[in-house]
């Protein structure tokens, strides 16, 4: 009997495949009879060939296939790609068997950048911008209102940029091989209210309040100074233009705000006058948040003499406040 054993263990061994591996193809599991040209990242594929049975690592262009997510036959591996690779498009796919190693050169691409925010919400000419996101691996440019800007530094979640000449305000464009997209928020303003100071003649005038610096440094958004104000319950801050802010070719109002303690959900209410709607604001304790309020939520105003930003938790409290104007 052991020397049957013997004689059925070398005639497995002498019947293994031992030819080197080759790849033809990839396709989807679900369309297995069409090649792809491409795919993205995090998809399952079949990666065709032959002599595939005893693959013991798929390689995506340095990165490896989990051991739990593939499975090989002798014609074909199924296998996950990861979620993230070393370029935004070419990944060439490379297979080790027991008996060799084949490489196919594949396009596997990141998905389409995506711009989850950007800080601050305004500044000048070469001012540094940090956009935050996802996949911009590879990225080749950023624009704002179609200006090229400079790119500081990037990484495939964040981007540092120079804000451009004839780039002070408009849409945030980020552009990678894969494709492009446009940031939800706006940047900058075309009509400043304030921003360091009161600016094209508005004025101040706010009530109410336990204590209002419109010059204060302990916490600015950008330059030098902030407003700072500790509300009393319902106290307001207000602007008011004399001559009246015509809207027409504007969109929105735009301001940020620095939630002191205790302010976590607590509510600020933005009204203009002449009276036509109110809209309520979200407070974030702790942190700046860059507020847009399109005018069709305030009413569609065709003429603004007071921009009122009111405490509306009955809640005393500090915020800071910062680059208000419209876009």
């Amino acid at each position: 009997m052991l020397a049957t054993l013997i004689l059925g263990a070398c005639k497995k061994d002498s019947s293994e495949n031992t030819a080197p591996p080759t790849l033809s193809a990839v396709t989807t599991l679900n369309e297995r009879g069409t090649p792809l040209q491409s795919i993205g990242y995090g998809e399952w594929i079949i990666i065709k060939g032959t002599n595939l049975s005893t693959t013991s690592k798929v390689d995506f262009n340095g990165t490896l296939a989990a051991d739990s997510l593939t499975y090989s036959e002798d014609n074909s591996i199924t296998v996950k790609i990861p979620a993230n690779l070393t370029d935004p498009i070419n990944n060439p796919i490379t297979v080790t068997t027991k008996y060799g190693t084949a490489t196919l050169n594949f396009q596997i691409k990141q998905p389409g950048p995506q711009i989850t925010d950007f800080s601050p919400g305004a500044g000048n000419v070469d001012d540094e911008i940090t956009i935050d996101g996802n996949y911009f691996k590879g990225i080749t440019g950023v624009t704002i209102n179609g200006v090229a800007a400079t790119i500081v530094s990037s990484t495939q979640t964040q981007v540092k940029i120079k804000v451009p000449a004839g780039g002070t305000y408009g849409q945030v464009v980020i552009t990678t091989p894969v494709g492009s997209v446009t940031a939800t928020k706006t940047f900058g303003l075309k009509h400043t209210i304030f921003d360091d100071a009161l600016r094209n003649s508005w004025t101040n005038t706010s009530y109410s309040f336990t204590s209002l610096d419109l010059a204060s440094t302990a916490n600015a958004r950008r330059g030098t100074t902030a407003i700072n104000v500790v509300h009393k319950a319902f106290s307001a801050v207000r602007f008011r233009l004399v001559a009246k802010f015509a809207t027409a070719g504007y969109s929105m109002v735009k301001i940020s705000m620095f939630g002191g303690p205790g302010t976590q959900g607590k509510k600020v209410r933005i009204s203009v006058t002449p009276t036509a709607g109110t809209y309520d604001l979200v407070l974030n304790e702790g942190k700046w948040t860059d507020y847009q309020v399109p005018f069709i939520n305030i009413g569609n105003p065709a003429t603004i003499e007071y921009l009122t930003f009111q405490e509306f938790s009955g809640f005393a409290s500090q915020i800071f406040i910062d680059d208000v104007g419209f876009y």
